[in-house]
Protein backbone atom coordinates (compact mmCIF):
# COMPACT_ATOMS: atom_id res chain seq x y z
CA UNK A 1 0.00 0.00 0.00
CA UNK A 2 2.41 2.98 1.06
CA UNK A 3 4.67 1.45 -2.10
CA UNK A 4 1.79 2.11 -4.63
CA UNK A 5 0.88 5.47 -3.13
CA UNK A 6 4.57 6.28 -3.11
CA UNK A 7 5.00 5.48 -6.59
CA UNK A 8 1.19 7.26 -7.50
CA UNK A 9 2.51 10.40 -6.27
CA UNK A 10 5.84 10.57 -7.84
CA UNK A 11 4.33 9.52 -11.38
CA UNK A 12 1.78 12.09 -10.55
CA UNK A 13 2.65 14.57 -8.73
CA UNK A 14 -0.36 17.14 -9.65
CA UNK A 15 -2.42 14.81 -8.01
CA UNK A 16 -4.17 15.33 -4.44
CA UNK A 17 -3.52 11.43 -3.34
CA UNK A 18 -4.29 10.54 0.66
CA UNK A 19 -3.31 7.03 2.42
CA UNK A 20 -5.95 5.80 5.23
CA UNK A 21 -4.44 3.10 7.64
CA UNK A 22 -6.94 1.83 10.40
CA UNK A 23 -4.60 1.46 12.80
CA UNK A 24 -2.70 4.18 14.70
CA UNK A 25 0.84 3.73 13.17
CA UNK A 26 2.10 2.45 9.88
CA UNK A 27 3.16 -1.40 8.84
CA UNK A 28 2.10 -3.38 12.14
CA UNK A 29 0.68 -6.45 10.33
CA UNK A 30 2.00 -8.00 7.61
CA UNK A 31 4.60 -5.87 6.50
CA UNK A 32 5.61 -5.83 11.00
CA UNK A 33 5.35 -9.21 11.25
CA UNK A 34 7.44 -11.34 8.82
CA UNK A 35 10.93 -13.08 8.11
CA UNK A 36 12.82 -10.17 6.83
CA UNK A 37 13.86 -11.64 3.81
CA UNK A 38 14.91 -10.09 0.84
CA UNK A 39 14.10 -13.02 -1.33
CA UNK A 40 16.35 -13.86 -4.89
CA UNK A 41 13.16 -15.35 -6.86
CA UNK A 42 14.58 -18.82 -7.09
CA UNK A 43 10.98 -20.40 -6.08
CA UNK A 44 8.75 -19.13 -9.04
CA UNK A 45 7.04 -20.49 -12.05
CA UNK A 46 9.49 -18.95 -14.65
CA UNK A 47 7.93 -16.32 -16.79
CA UNK A 48 5.04 -15.88 -13.93
CA UNK A 49 4.45 -12.41 -12.21
CA UNK A 50 5.79 -13.51 -9.23
CA UNK A 51 9.01 -15.10 -10.72
CA UNK A 52 9.47 -11.62 -12.18
CA UNK A 53 8.46 -9.07 -9.88
CA UNK A 54 10.64 -10.99 -6.88
CA UNK A 55 14.21 -10.59 -9.72
CA UNK A 56 12.72 -6.98 -9.99
CA UNK A 57 11.67 -6.01 -6.83
CA UNK A 58 14.90 -7.59 -5.00
CA UNK A 59 17.53 -5.16 -6.58
CA UNK A 60 15.18 -2.45 -6.74
CA UNK A 61 14.86 -2.75 -2.43
CA UNK A 62 18.68 -2.87 -2.19
CA UNK A 63 19.38 0.05 -4.55
CA UNK A 64 16.68 1.75 -2.59
CA UNK A 65 18.32 1.03 0.87
CA UNK A 66 21.66 2.16 -0.54
CA UNK A 67 20.14 5.37 -1.41
CA UNK A 68 18.25 6.09 1.89
CA UNK A 69 21.01 4.85 4.42
CA UNK A 70 18.74 1.66 5.40
CA UNK A 71 20.55 -1.37 7.16
CA UNK A 72 19.92 -4.60 5.17
CA UNK A 73 22.78 -7.30 4.98
CA UNK A 74 23.52 -9.89 1.83
CA UNK A 75 23.83 -12.27 3.83
CA UNK A 76 23.25 -15.25 1.46
CA UNK A 77 21.14 -18.15 1.74
CA UNK A 78 21.56 -21.95 1.35
CA UNK A 79 18.71 -24.04 0.55
CA UNK A 80 20.39 -27.35 1.57
CA UNK A 81 19.22 -31.09 0.41
CA UNK A 82 19.63 -33.52 3.34
CA UNK A 83 18.36 -36.86 1.85
CA UNK A 84 19.40 -38.46 -1.44
CA UNK A 85 15.51 -37.82 -3.37
CA UNK A 86 15.76 -34.44 -2.50
CA UNK A 87 18.57 -34.10 -4.96
CA UNK A 88 16.43 -34.09 -8.14
CA UNK A 89 13.81 -31.47 -7.09
CA UNK A 90 16.71 -29.43 -5.90
CA UNK A 91 18.95 -29.66 -9.19
CA UNK A 92 15.33 -28.67 -10.42
CA UNK A 93 15.02 -25.33 -8.27
CA UNK A 94 18.46 -24.58 -9.57
CA UNK A 95 17.94 -24.89 -12.86
CA UNK A 96 14.40 -22.25 -12.68
CA UNK A 97 16.40 -19.73 -10.47
CA UNK A 98 18.68 -19.56 -13.80
CA UNK A 99 15.70 -19.29 -16.08
CA UNK A 100 14.16 -16.66 -13.56
CA UNK A 101 17.41 -14.51 -14.15
CA UNK A 102 18.27 -15.29 -10.22
CA UNK A 103 22.30 -13.77 -9.61
CA UNK A 104 25.01 -15.42 -8.90
CA UNK A 105 23.71 -19.26 -8.01
CA UNK A 106 25.26 -22.15 -7.50
CA UNK A 107 25.08 -26.15 -6.57
CA UNK A 108 27.47 -26.53 -4.03
CA UNK A 109 28.87 -30.27 -2.31
CA UNK A 110 29.18 -31.21 1.24
CA UNK A 111 32.66 -29.17 1.59
CA UNK A 112 31.01 -25.99 0.05
CA UNK A 113 28.11 -26.26 2.53
CA UNK A 114 30.85 -26.65 5.85
CA UNK A 115 32.84 -23.16 4.30
CA UNK A 116 29.51 -21.40 4.39
CA UNK A 117 28.15 -22.94 7.24
CA UNK A 118 30.20 -25.19 9.25
CA UNK A 119 27.55 -26.40 11.65
CA UNK A 120 25.13 -27.42 9.00
CA UNK A 121 24.87 -31.20 7.26
CA UNK A 122 23.66 -31.55 3.66
CA UNK A 123 24.61 -33.48 0.83
CA UNK A 124 23.75 -30.96 -2.38
CA UNK A 125 23.07 -27.17 -1.77
CA UNK A 126 22.06 -24.66 -3.84
CA UNK A 127 23.98 -21.07 -2.80
CA UNK A 128 22.39 -18.10 -3.62
CA UNK A 129 24.59 -14.90 -2.86
CA UNK A 130 21.83 -12.44 -3.42
CA UNK A 131 19.43 -13.36 -0.53
CA UNK A 132 19.19 -10.68 2.55
CA UNK A 133 17.72 -9.04 5.44
CA UNK A 134 16.21 -5.92 6.09
CA UNK A 135 13.75 -4.45 8.41
CA UNK A 136 10.50 -4.02 6.69
CA UNK A 137 9.01 -1.90 8.52
CA UNK A 138 11.63 0.61 8.62
CA UNK A 139 11.55 0.07 4.40
CA UNK A 140 7.95 1.01 4.96
CA UNK A 141 8.04 4.00 6.93
CA UNK A 142 10.23 5.16 4.62
CA UNK A 143 7.92 4.79 1.73
CA UNK A 144 5.59 7.04 3.65
CA UNK A 145 8.36 9.57 4.64
CA UNK A 146 8.83 9.52 0.60
CA UNK A 147 5.14 9.60 -0.27
CA UNK A 148 4.71 12.48 2.71
CA UNK A 149 7.22 14.43 1.14
CA UNK A 150 5.82 14.33 -2.25
CA UNK A 151 2.74 15.86 -1.19
CA UNK A 152 0.57 12.94 0.08
CA UNK A 153 -1.35 12.66 3.33
CA UNK A 154 -1.58 9.87 5.33
CA UNK A 155 -4.75 9.48 8.10
CA UNK A 156 -4.52 7.15 10.39
CA UNK A 157 -6.41 5.55 12.95
CA UNK A 158 -9.30 5.66 9.99
CA UNK A 159 -10.94 1.93 9.76
CA UNK A 160 -12.71 1.68 6.52
CA UNK A 161 -16.38 0.51 6.77
CA UNK A 162 -17.43 1.56 3.76
CA UNK A 163 -16.97 2.82 -0.06
CA UNK A 164 -19.64 3.80 -1.59
CA UNK A 165 -21.07 7.11 -4.13
CA UNK A 166 -21.87 9.90 -2.34
CA UNK A 167 -24.76 11.56 -2.12
CA UNK A 168 -25.58 13.97 -5.66
CA UNK A 169 -26.19 16.97 -3.67
CA UNK A 170 -23.14 16.95 -1.62
CA UNK A 171 -20.46 15.45 -4.06
CA UNK A 172 -18.85 18.93 -4.91
CA UNK A 173 -16.36 20.45 -2.89
CA UNK A 174 -15.31 23.98 -1.90
CA UNK A 175 -12.85 23.74 -5.20
CA UNK A 176 -15.87 23.32 -7.62
CA UNK A 177 -14.67 19.40 -8.21
CA UNK A 178 -16.67 16.56 -8.43
CA UNK A 179 -15.62 13.90 -5.64
CA UNK A 180 -18.83 11.32 -5.79
CA UNK A 181 -16.82 8.48 -3.90
CA UNK A 182 -17.34 8.65 0.21
CA UNK A 183 -14.80 6.71 2.15
CA UNK A 184 -16.32 5.68 6.02
CA UNK A 185 -14.51 4.58 8.71
CA UNK A 186 -16.30 3.06 12.09
CA UNK A 187 -16.47 6.31 13.86
CA UNK A 188 -19.24 8.04 11.31
CA UNK A 189 -16.82 10.25 9.46
CA UNK A 190 -16.07 10.30 5.96
CA UNK A 191 -13.45 11.31 3.18
CA UNK A 192 -14.68 12.52 -0.40
CA UNK A 193 -12.20 10.90 -3.29
CA UNK A 194 -12.76 10.42 -6.98
CA UNK A 195 -10.91 7.54 -6.98
CA UNK A 196 -9.68 4.75 -4.07
CA UNK A 197 -6.68 1.97 -4.67
CA UNK A 198 -7.31 -0.37 -1.79
CA UNK A 199 -4.20 -3.04 -0.24
CA UNK A 200 -5.72 -4.08 2.72
CA UNK A 201 -3.63 -7.62 3.10
CA UNK A 202 -5.65 -9.32 5.45
CA UNK A 203 -8.83 -8.02 5.28
CA UNK A 204 -8.41 -7.26 1.64
CA UNK A 205 -11.44 -9.58 0.63
CA UNK A 206 -13.34 -7.68 3.14
CA UNK A 207 -12.63 -4.44 1.76
CA UNK A 208 -13.39 -5.45 -1.74
CA UNK A 209 -16.82 -6.86 -1.05
CA UNK A 210 -17.93 -3.10 0.03
CA UNK A 211 -17.90 -1.95 -3.58
CA UNK A 212 -20.25 -4.92 -4.56
CA UNK A 213 -17.31 -7.50 -5.03
CA UNK A 214 -17.55 -11.16 -5.31
CA UNK A 215 -16.47 -12.91 -2.26
CA UNK A 216 -14.22 -15.33 -3.81
CA UNK A 217 -11.46 -15.26 -3.47
CA UNK A 218 -11.46 -15.19 0.20
CA UNK A 219 -8.68 -14.65 2.85
CA UNK A 220 -7.78 -17.50 4.82
CA UNK A 221 -5.36 -16.10 7.66
CA UNK A 222 -2.40 -18.90 8.39
CA UNK A 223 -0.30 -18.64 11.55
CA UNK A 224 3.34 -18.85 11.49
CA UNK A 225 5.05 -19.48 14.67
CA UNK A 226 8.87 -18.44 15.06
CA UNK A 227 11.50 -19.77 17.66
CA UNK A 228 14.49 -17.60 18.56
CA UNK A 229 17.99 -19.49 19.40
CA UNK A 230 19.29 -18.69 22.61
CA UNK A 231 22.34 -16.15 21.98
CA UNK A 232 24.54 -17.66 23.30
CA UNK A 233 24.26 -20.26 20.01
CA UNK A 234 23.93 -17.50 17.54
CA UNK A 235 27.60 -18.75 16.58
CA UNK A 236 25.63 -22.27 14.45
CA UNK A 237 23.92 -20.22 11.92
CA UNK A 238 25.47 -17.62 9.91
CA UNK A 239 23.27 -16.87 7.08
CA UNK A 240 19.71 -18.30 5.62
CA UNK A 241 19.36 -21.89 5.94
CA UNK A 242 15.61 -23.35 3.86
CA UNK A 243 15.28 -26.74 2.95
CA UNK A 244 14.12 -28.40 -0.46
CA UNK A 245 10.93 -27.01 -0.53
CA UNK A 246 7.78 -29.10 -1.48
CA UNK A 247 6.18 -27.71 -4.86
CA UNK A 248 2.55 -28.97 -3.37
CA UNK A 249 2.77 -26.08 -0.86
CA UNK A 250 3.35 -22.38 -0.40
CA UNK A 251 4.92 -22.46 2.27
CA UNK A 252 9.20 -23.09 2.52
CA UNK A 253 9.09 -25.08 5.65
CA UNK A 254 11.45 -24.79 8.78
CA UNK A 255 14.39 -22.51 7.92
CA UNK A 256 16.68 -20.85 9.67
CA UNK A 257 16.92 -16.81 9.41
CA UNK A 258 19.59 -14.41 10.72
CA UNK A 259 18.17 -11.09 11.62
CA UNK A 260 19.56 -7.27 11.87
CA UNK A 261 19.59 -7.20 15.52
CA UNK A 262 22.09 -10.51 15.62
CA UNK A 263 18.84 -12.95 17.04
CA UNK A 264 18.20 -15.92 14.85
CA UNK A 265 15.04 -16.95 14.11
CA UNK A 266 13.76 -20.75 13.20
CA UNK A 267 10.58 -21.74 11.70
CA UNK A 268 7.89 -21.04 10.74
CA UNK A 269 5.45 -23.86 10.83
CA UNK A 270 2.02 -22.95 9.07
CA UNK A 271 -1.45 -23.47 11.22
CA UNK A 272 -4.81 -21.90 10.50
CA UNK A 273 -5.53 -18.35 12.71
CA UNK A 274 -8.90 -18.31 14.55
CA UNK A 275 -8.30 -14.12 13.95
CA UNK A 276 -7.04 -12.35 11.02
CA UNK A 277 -4.53 -10.48 13.23
CA UNK A 278 -4.20 -13.25 15.84
CA UNK A 279 -0.91 -13.42 16.83
CA UNK A 280 -0.98 -15.38 19.45
CA UNK A 281 -2.09 -19.34 19.91
CA UNK A 282 -5.26 -18.73 21.67
CA UNK A 283 -6.47 -15.42 19.70
CA UNK A 284 -9.92 -15.84 18.27
CA UNK A 285 -12.50 -13.92 16.61
CA UNK A 286 -16.05 -15.80 15.67
CA UNK A 287 -16.42 -13.90 12.81
CA UNK A 288 -13.00 -14.80 11.39
CA UNK A 289 -13.68 -18.64 12.12
CA UNK A 290 -16.99 -18.76 10.43
CA UNK A 291 -16.24 -17.00 7.40
CA UNK A 292 -13.69 -20.35 7.44
CA UNK A 293 -15.51 -22.52 8.09
CA UNK A 294 -18.42 -21.43 5.65
CA UNK A 295 -17.66 -18.83 3.24
CA UNK A 296 -13.83 -20.50 1.99
CA UNK A 297 -12.70 -23.38 0.39
CA UNK A 298 -10.34 -24.24 3.76
CA UNK A 299 -12.14 -27.45 3.98
CA UNK A 300 -11.38 -28.96 0.30
CA UNK A 301 -8.07 -27.68 1.31
CA UNK A 302 -7.97 -29.99 4.48
CA UNK A 303 -9.29 -32.77 3.10
CA UNK A 304 -6.53 -32.75 0.34
CA UNK A 305 -3.85 -31.89 2.86
CA UNK A 306 -5.05 -33.28 5.62
CA UNK A 307 -1.20 -35.49 6.92
CA UNK A 308 0.66 -31.79 6.52
CA UNK A 309 -1.50 -30.12 7.84
CA UNK A 310 -2.20 -32.48 11.32
CA UNK A 311 1.87 -32.21 11.24
CA UNK A 312 2.05 -28.40 11.75
CA UNK A 313 -0.82 -28.52 14.22
CA UNK A 314 1.85 -31.23 16.00
CA UNK A 315 4.59 -29.03 15.41
CA UNK A 316 3.02 -26.07 16.56
CA UNK A 317 2.25 -27.89 20.27
CA UNK A 318 5.40 -29.57 20.45
CA UNK A 319 8.43 -27.93 20.60
CA UNK A 320 10.79 -30.85 20.12
CA UNK A 321 8.87 -31.99 16.97
CA UNK A 322 10.13 -28.64 15.40
CA UNK A 323 13.59 -29.31 16.66
CA UNK A 324 13.73 -32.41 15.40
CA UNK A 325 13.32 -30.65 11.86
CA UNK A 326 15.74 -28.22 12.35
CA UNK A 327 18.53 -31.12 13.49
CA UNK A 328 18.33 -32.46 10.46
CA UNK A 329 20.25 -29.58 9.14
CA UNK A 330 21.99 -28.51 12.40
CA UNK A 331 22.44 -31.59 14.68
CA UNK A 332 23.66 -29.91 17.23
CA UNK A 333 20.77 -27.75 18.19
CA UNK A 334 18.59 -28.89 21.12
CA UNK A 335 15.24 -28.40 22.49
CA UNK A 336 17.25 -26.51 25.57
CA UNK A 337 18.83 -23.76 22.62
CA UNK A 338 15.17 -22.61 21.61
CA UNK A 339 12.62 -20.09 23.20
CA UNK A 340 9.18 -19.81 21.62
CA UNK A 341 9.51 -16.55 19.61
CA UNK A 342 7.27 -13.60 17.34
CA UNK A 343 4.58 -14.75 14.97
CA UNK A 344 3.16 -13.58 12.07
CA UNK A 345 -0.35 -14.01 9.98
CA UNK A 346 -0.12 -14.55 6.31
CA UNK A 347 -3.71 -13.88 3.91
CA UNK A 348 -3.49 -16.93 2.02
CA UNK A 349 -6.33 -16.47 -0.62
CA UNK A 350 -8.27 -19.34 -1.54
CA UNK A 351 -10.66 -19.92 -4.02
CA UNK A 352 -14.11 -22.00 -3.63
CA UNK A 353 -12.08 -25.26 -4.46
CA UNK A 354 -9.45 -25.23 -1.72
CA UNK A 355 -7.17 -24.33 -4.32
CA UNK A 356 -4.45 -21.77 -3.40
CA UNK A 357 -4.41 -18.41 -5.17
CA UNK A 358 -1.14 -17.79 -6.39
CA UNK A 359 -0.82 -14.90 -8.58
CA UNK A 360 -2.61 -10.95 -8.30
CA UNK A 361 -6.29 -10.08 -8.08
CA UNK A 362 -7.42 -7.56 -8.57
CA UNK A 363 -11.23 -6.34 -8.77
CA UNK A 364 -13.60 -3.04 -8.97
CA UNK A 365 -16.95 -4.42 -7.77
CA UNK A 366 -20.32 -3.90 -9.44
CA UNK A 367 -22.64 -0.92 -10.66
CA UNK A 368 -21.35 3.15 -10.76
CA UNK A 369 -18.50 2.77 -8.26
CA UNK A 370 -17.01 -0.21 -10.08
CA UNK A 371 -14.80 2.14 -12.31
CA UNK A 372 -13.70 4.41 -9.45
CA UNK A 373 -11.94 1.52 -7.51
CA UNK A 374 -8.84 -0.37 -8.34
CA UNK A 375 -8.79 -3.56 -5.05
CA UNK A 376 -5.81 -5.16 -4.60
CA UNK A 377 -7.23 -8.57 -3.72
CA UNK A 378 -3.84 -10.82 -3.67
CA UNK A 379 -0.63 -9.71 -4.19
CA UNK A 380 1.37 -13.15 -2.79
CA UNK A 381 4.76 -13.68 -1.20
CA UNK A 382 6.98 -12.04 -1.78
CA UNK A 383 5.33 -9.10 -1.39
CA UNK A 384 7.48 -7.06 0.85
CA UNK A 385 10.56 -7.83 -1.04
CA UNK A 386 8.73 -7.31 -4.41
CA UNK A 387 6.68 -4.15 -3.27
CA UNK A 388 8.68 -1.55 -5.33
CA UNK A 389 7.93 -3.66 -8.24
CA UNK A 390 4.57 -4.44 -7.30
CA UNK A 391 3.78 -0.79 -7.22
CA UNK A 392 4.78 -0.25 -10.31
CA UNK A 393 1.98 -2.95 -11.90
CA UNK A 394 -0.64 -1.07 -9.49
CA UNK A 395 0.14 2.13 -10.70
CA UNK A 396 0.21 1.46 -14.48
CA UNK A 397 -3.18 -0.48 -13.39
CA UNK A 398 -4.97 2.60 -11.44
CA UNK A 399 -3.51 4.84 -14.60
CA UNK A 400 -5.61 2.49 -17.02
CA UNK A 401 -8.35 1.79 -14.93
CA UNK A 402 -9.01 5.89 -14.21
CA UNK A 403 -7.32 7.33 -17.30
CA UNK A 404 -5.30 9.35 -14.63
Amino acid sequence: GLASARTLILKHPGLSIGVVEKEKDLALHQTGHNSGVIHSGIYYKPESLKAKLCVEGAALIYEYCNLKGIPYRQCGKLIVAVEQEEIPRLQALYERGLQNGVEGLRLIQQEDIKKKEPYCRGLMAIDCPYTGIVNYQQVALSFAQDFQEAGGSILRDFEVKGIEIAKENSSRSKDGMNYPIAVKNSKGKEIRCRYVVTCAGLYSDRISELSGCNPDPQIVPFRGDYLVLKPEKGYLVKGNIYPVPDSRFPFLGVHFTPRLDGTIWLGPNAVLAFKREGYRPFDFDARDVMEVILKSGFINLVFQHFSYGVNEMYKACFLSETVKHLQKFIPEITISDVLRGPAGVRAQALDRDGNLVEDFVFDGGTGEIADRVLHVRNAPSPAATSSLAISRMIAEEAQQRFKL
